[in-house]
């Protein structure tokens, strides 16, 4: 399996871990009553399954977001990563015409 498909679903993972915590704790802060009403109501679970399946995609894209810039790859020991070199370009020389109305495109 690819590196990048292996990072996808760790991450994914993750993410659907810390919606399942978030979920917990709103509903045991009772934000909104909503304890209650998952509890009382007959469709209480399908609430409480769709909060946190909506929350798992929101907090599974956070996490492979976060999880890019770094390629998916651990830090060294030294917590520090070597930086990006990119070649200085050279100056590109640009043709003025004085007095004409620039070209739409």
């Amino acid at each position: 399996m690819p590196h990048l498909v292996r990072v996808y679903i760790r991450q994914v993972a993750i993410g659907f871990v810390i919606s399942a915590g978030f979920v917990a704790l709103i509903l045991g802060a009772n934000v909104g009553n909503l304890w209650h009403l998952v509890t009382h109501a007959s469709g209480g679970w399908l609430a409480v399954l769709m909060l946190w399946i909506f929350n798992g995609i929101v907090f599974a894209g956070v996490q492979f977001a976060l999880a890019l810039p770094s390629g998916g790859e651990e830090d060294d020991d030294t917590g520090h990563r070597d930086p990006v070199r990119v070649p200085l370009a050279e100056p590109v020389p640009i043709r003025v015409h004085h007095g004409q109305a620039p070209r739409r495109f």
